[in-house]
């Protein structure tokens, strides 16, 4: 099965010492599961996902469940770099080389629909989720300036998006405050937020529309047949159809999710509130490297950093020196600051780093493996989920034809086959 990082606790978790879980205001409490409960649809994981699912479905009447192990955004979704990325993982040429210029645009639609969707949900049901503008990428070697400034102008002329603009080494360095890049591009129709806050809205959207949520109630097995049984530790839930939407938590409830996504963890610092404003344009940042650097400031003028996989079976103990060593080299006079929360997460990711949306039974439903994308395409995923539910296909059956091949070695020697693999790229992005 997975390494012991992966694993979340046995029984109900609080949330993670977090600047997001110190800064989300009152956190709500939703009652466990306890005893039999009846219902149309039950929804595993109350993250992006799962929440967005149970609201689209409650508000087109159905009776939903959601059960959640820990808390309302307990895993990646409240604990990620709260940055949106517009588009696909994957730069549209790579996806036209692969499935067609059709194909391809019409993804670009897909991607385009999700941040609409998402802001829609903010404005409609009042969330404060501290939403701003701008998502800068910046390039760590020098030799990739030229194809940087050609995709920039490509993306935004031929493939209709942003618009994306380049920047040159001065321009980046004025926009990060380092001058440790080449130069970059800023893509306006990025952003970031915060994402516990936006998780505890789309719980309490959810509920509003009759939504049940549990929390502390994690499903320990589903048996399957015409009506599913979720068994929890102190009830069950009989259920028409299963959304399993835990992403990198979901681990031993379904066999071919978990061959074909992969959990990771990542890990964040939140710093003091700094004198300075590091980054006046108030955009997200994120780099070239493939063991990518992101990095945004806070409402509250601190400097949030996230750098670093942890390929190892346990978070690293001190998760601050971890963090500041990747944040060092890009801000020198940040080195000694006083930080103030460090935290880790889990999140999923597939080998092509496209999202997993599928129907592995014919009444259980699942989309995961965002591969670090999640805050944007998690809640649109999860609407399309209760679209496809619902009887509306077009959405699910053009992701679900994506391939998402199972990782080499199957479940119990994919995880060292990724190990290999990403301390490979972490050295090539060193050199």
């Amino acid at each position: 099965m997975y390494p012991t990082a992966f694993m979340p606790p046995q029984g109900g978790a609080p949330h993670v010492s977090s600047w997001y879980a110190a800064s989300a205001g009152p956190l709500p409490s939703y009652p466990a599961l306890r005893g039999d409960r009846r219902a149309d649809v039950a929804v595993i994981g109350a993250g992006f996902t799962g929440l967005s699912t149970a609201l689209s479905l409650a508000k087109a009447g159905y009776d939903v469940v959601v059960l959640e192990a820990n808390k309302v955004g307990w895993g990646a979704s409240g604990r990620n770099g709260g940055q949106i990325h517009p588009g696909q993982r994957h730069d549209p040429d790579w996806l036209a080389a692969r499935f067609g210029e059709a194909a391809t645009r019409k993804l670009l639609a897909f991607a385009d629909e999700a941040r609409l969707f998402q802001r829609a949900l903010i404005a409609d049901h009042g969330m404060d989720v501290e939403l701003a503008d701008g998502l800068i990428h910046a390039v760590h070697k020098a030799r990739w300036i030229d194809d940087a400034r050609r995709d920039a102008e490509r993306q935004t002329t031929y493939w209709g998006r942003g618009p994306i603009r380049f920047l040159d080494k001065a321009e980046t360095a004025t926009a990060l405050g380092t001058d440790v890049y080449h130069g970059g591009t800023i893509d306006p129709q990025g952003g970031h937020l915060h994402p516990l806050k936006f998780a505890l809205g789309l719980a309490r959207a959810a509920a509003a529309a009759g939504a049940a949520i549990h929390e502390d109630s994690r499903v320990l097995a589903i048996r399957h047949g015409a009506k599913a049984v979720l068994e929890t530790p102190q009830g069950r839930v009989t259920a028409d159809t299963v959304v399993l939407a835990g992403n990198g938590y979901l681990g031993g409830l379904d066999p071919d999710t978990d061959a074909r996504v992969m959990p990771l963890n990542n890990f964040i610092l939140a710093t003091a509130p700094l004198d300075e404003d590091v980054m006046p344009g108030g955009e997200a940042a994120s780099d070239t490297r493939f063991v990518v650097h992101y990095w945004r400031m806070t409402a509250d003028r601190r400097m949030l950093f996230g750098g670093g996989e942890n390929f190892t079976p346990r978070f690293p103990k001190d998760m601050t020196a971890f963090v500041r060593r990747h944040m060092a080299p890009i801000y020198p006079r940040l080195k000694d600051v006083p930080v103030d929360h460090a935290w880790g997460g889990t999140l999923g990711i597939t080998v092509n780093r496209l999202p997993y949306l599928r129907r592995p039974k014919p009444n259980v439903w699942v989309a995961a493996g965002y591969s670090g994308q999640g805050v944007m395409i998690a809640p649109y995923a999860g609407h399309i989920l209760a679209e496809a539910i619902r009887g509306v296909g077009e959405r699910f059956d053009a992701f679900a034809a994506l391939p998402c091949p199972p990782f080499p070695g199957g479940t119990w020697l994919r995880w060292p086959t990724l190990v290999a693999a990403m301390t490979w790229f972490s050295i090539r992005d060193r050199l």
